[in-house]
């Protein structure tokens, strides 16, 4: 590839505008504001000049409910000899160019599994899919070529591809993604008019449930409106939970032993499901999940901090596998948890103590 046309330069086309041009692919930006594609291009992602002729590649980074007008509109112009989307619902899309006409035998649906809190072109960056799946969707028409076009531009973005059905993809968005974004929506809604003393008191649990509630609710109306369906099944399952848990809790308030008990037994089966379920999220890099323990140190809140920690782990000779930082309240200080492989634990605490820092067991 060596020509590619970014529609779209939001964060998501941006940022896969910026791997693209930083691996010396010469990309094209437009995008229905002039001045979104004009910020893209001052920050590296290419230019904002239309193209001389067909480029390689057209990617549309629009949202899902404009994403079959903006590929039919392309495809008609010729504008390039590939096309992909990179919409996080695929199924809807493929059908409405279908019931267009278009020849889709240049168009692949795609849709990498990253993103932010953040949206436009200031939110971008060029390793945003670095590591993560890329989903692709080919059906018996996709040319080959165009499918290659696809998997390079994978490649350029550092992700990993994965092949799947349009609606089996947008069966697992709605579980991994759509569905835990309303439900972390609907715990952050009820901190909207909550006591100041309860909020105060959030800690690194709400911190966790409630973070993909920043997101701007505009770009979730356009996503949850084109994957509905599935979104509406896995929540009315939520719901049905929810229910039974509720009667639990209830039954554990009464002064008659066995309803206690058998709300008891009612909690305990959502938390084990939970757990069952828990344990099958991957673990780093998208193995299987690993158990780690966690050293938690206790710091200040200044410059270089994690930068000695970290150096000091590595002059221990141990690999810090994850980092959490849970701050402290009405202070400036924190608590680093530094999640490690269980026989690292006494090394990097005894390194730590050594080298004068405070550890919380």
């Amino acid at each position: 590839m060596r020509t590619a046309l970014v529609i779209g330069t939001g964060l998501i086309g941006t940022s896969a505008a910026l791997a693209l041009a930083q691996r010396g692919v010469t990309v094209h930006l437009d995008d229905h504001d002039p001045e979104q594609a004009r910020t893209a291009a001052a920050l590296g992602a290419g230019t904002d000049e239309a193209p001389d002729g067909p480029v390689d590649l057209a990617v549309v980074a629009a949202p899902p409910a404009h994403v079959a007008a903006v590929l039919a509109d392309a495809m008609r112009r010729g504008v390039a000899r590939g096309y992909v989307d990179v919409a996080s619902v695929k199924g809807g899309p493929r059908r409405e160019l279908e019931a267009l006409g278009l020849d889709l035998s240049s168009y692949i649906g795609t849709h990498p599994m990253s993103g932010r809190e953040k949206s436009g072109p200031l939110a971008a960056t060029g390793d945003l899919f670095e590591g993560r799946p890329w989903v692709l969707t080919p059906t018996r028409d996709t040319d080959t070529e165009v499918l290659n076009l696809a998997l390079e531009l994978v490649s350029h973005c550092r992700a990993v591809p994965v092949v799947m059905d349009a609606d089996a993809h947008d069966r697992a968005v709605a579980l991994v993604s759509h569905m835990p974004h309303l439900v972390s929506s609907m715990v952050a809604a009820r901190l909207e008019h909550a006591e100041e003393a309860a909020v105060r008191l959030c800690g690194q649990g709400i911190r966790d449930v409630t973070r993909i509630a920043a997101s701007d609710p505009r770009m979730w109306i356009d996503i949850l409106s084109a994957n509905p369906g599935p979104v509406a099944d896995l929540l009315a399952d939520v719901s049905a939970d929810l229910d039974e848990t509720v009667r639990a809790l209830r039954a554990l308030q009464s002064s008659d032993e066995a309803k206690r008990r058998e709300g008891s037994a009612g909690i305990e089966d959502v938390l084990r499901r939970g757990n069952a379920g828990q344990v099958r999220v991957p673990g780093k890099h998208g193995s299987a999940p690993r158990v780690y323990e966690t050293v938690a140190v206790l710091i200040d809140d200044q410059p270089g901090q994690l930068a000695r920690i970290f150096a000091d782990a590595g002059q221990a000779g141990v690999n810090i596998e994850d980092v959490r930082i849970e701050h402290a309240t009405g202070q400036q200080a924190g608590l680093v948890q530094l999640s490690v492989e269980p026989k690292a634990v006494a090394v990097l605490t005894a390194a730590l103590r050594e080298r004068g820092w405070a550890i919380r067991q």
